[in-house]
């Protein structure tokens, strides 16, 4: 394959920016500046541009020439998927930047998510105005609520051209990316002056390309508080069991993260790390041997986990309404699987399981996810009033940069073989194969 034809950074626009921007600030970004893709000295240039120069990322930030006029412009927001936590802060951040750094008066919320955008639903729209805002950074969830599951594309962008608006922010996951590509499609093919401007959501952290996404800090957060409670019921009992499970359906960044946030942890069940349940070199087994040893343990688990353990081949296959794959439940799977296998050999342990998964979603953003998600809403505008489209904004390379739908998808993993998990195995000293 020719790695150059994997990326291709090209940022969509809806044409030429004429407008003086209102901001009057001295840091104004050109389409010119721009990240390398590749920062390792001995191979930045091995992925060209059609240009011949090495490849590379166009930064974000405000530009000296805009394409909407503030004036006569609406905007609309819009939130998908799963609650996460900095979503309310996004939707502030967009608000307050339209409106008072450009001027932009007209700014409604879709409600539930995409089904706003259909008819038969009749849900309703919300005036976002500062002092509608101005306060839920403060409140979990998302003031706009979310809905999950596909709507007819051409239904929507037809809501959009009857609502005359001008820039729609979509903030959601990888599905709701791939629904925000298909729309700017449809756009694109009608000739019409809509930019869509993507705000990338997913807890897992999962994206690739993207170098960290708002939630991820919050949830680790969350999940050491789990964990320390774990901890104290663990220690608390002879031959003391506390089993967490967390966030992560397709990687284990969370359970990584929050294992390197707190060195309580001594075993992290990942779904990039299989691990066999039975014989010597199992889990139970291992198990067993750090009970004996120390008369206690925490275990960490991601949803994602042990999925081999419980699937049965002849099985239907099972997906949610947004199309992801249905999971068995590893959690109470796993607790009963201890406590059968402590049973059977007449050993009595004192296992306690706790479930965080929705009480972190829920919970209003930490500090350092609501500084991020501040920067993701004003770099947001910023694209959108310079009438760029069918792009999200970023973290990647520690710039915020702009990306197009096209190449972002989830799958992310936590590298077996990288620093991150070496170090996790030195946290917890957990054998690096739990494989017969």
């Amino acid at each position: 394959m020719n790695q150059n034809s994997t990326y291709d950074f090209t940022i969509q626009s809806l044409g030429e920016c004429t407008i003086d921007s209102p901001l009057n600030v001295s840091y104004y970004t050109t389409d010119t500046r721009r990240v390398l893709f590749n920062i390792d000295l001995h191979h930045y240039a091995d992925l060209k541009a059609p240009d011949g120069l090495p490849l590379s990322i166009e930064i974000a930030g405000p530009r000296a020439k805009i394409f909407f006029d503030p004036a006569k412009t609406k905007a609309a927001i819009v939130t998908c998927g799963g609650l996460c936590p900095g979503i309310n802060d996004v939707i502030r951040a967009v608000v307050m930047e339209l409106y008072h750094r450009y001027g932009v008066q007209n700014i409604i919320g879709i409600k539930y998510g995409f089904q706003g955008l259909i008819p038969k639903y009749r849900h309703e729209v919300v005036q976002l105005l500062p002092e509608v805002v101005k306060d839920i950074h403060a409140i979990g969830g998302s003031i706009l609520s979310s809905s999950r599951g596909r709507q007819d594309i051409g239904e929507m962008v037809n809501a959009l051209k009857r609502m005359n608006i001008d820039i729609l922010f979509c903030i959601g996951g990888d599905g709701t990316m791939r629904a925000v590509e298909y729309i700017t499609d449809e756009i694109t093919g009608r000739n019409l002056n809509i930019s869509v401007i993507g705000i990338p959501k997913t807890i897992d952290n999962d994206l690739n390309l993207i170098q960290k996404t708002f939630g991820y800090d919050t949830a680790i957060s969350e999940a050491v508080k789990a964990i320390e409670c774990a901890h104290v019921e663990a220690k608390g009992a002879p031959m003391g069991v506390g089993l967490v499970k967390i966030m992560g359906r397709q990687s284990g960044h969370i359970a990584t993260g929050a294992a390197l946030a707190l060195s309580d942890v001594n075993f992290v069940l990942i779904p990039e790390v299989p691990f066999d349940l039975e014989g010597d070199n199992g889990f139970l087994k291992v198990l067993e041997r750090r009970l004996l040893l120390r008369n206690h343990c925490v275990i960490l688990i991601a949803e994602g986990a042990g999925q081999e353990l419980m699937h049965h081949e002849d099985g239907p296959v099972e997906t949610d309404a947004s199309g992801n794959l249905r999971l068995h439940d590893i959690g109470p799977f796993l607790k009963a699987r201890i406590e059968d296998y402590f049973k059977q050999k007449a050993m009595e342990i004192n296992l306690k399981y706790i479930d965080p998964s929705y009480t972190i979603r829920s919970v209003p953003a930490n500090a350092s996810d609501s500084i991020y998600c501040g920067a993701l809403g004003q770099y947001a505008v910023h694209a959108g009033m310079a009438g760029k489209t069918g792009m999200l904004v970023g973290l990647m390379k520690d710039e915020y940069v702009h990306l197009p739908l096209k190449i972002i998808a989830s799958g992310a993993k936590v590298n077996p073989e990288g620093n991150v998990w070496m170090r996790v195995l030195e946290s917890t000293g957990q054998p690096p194969s739990m494989k017969n």
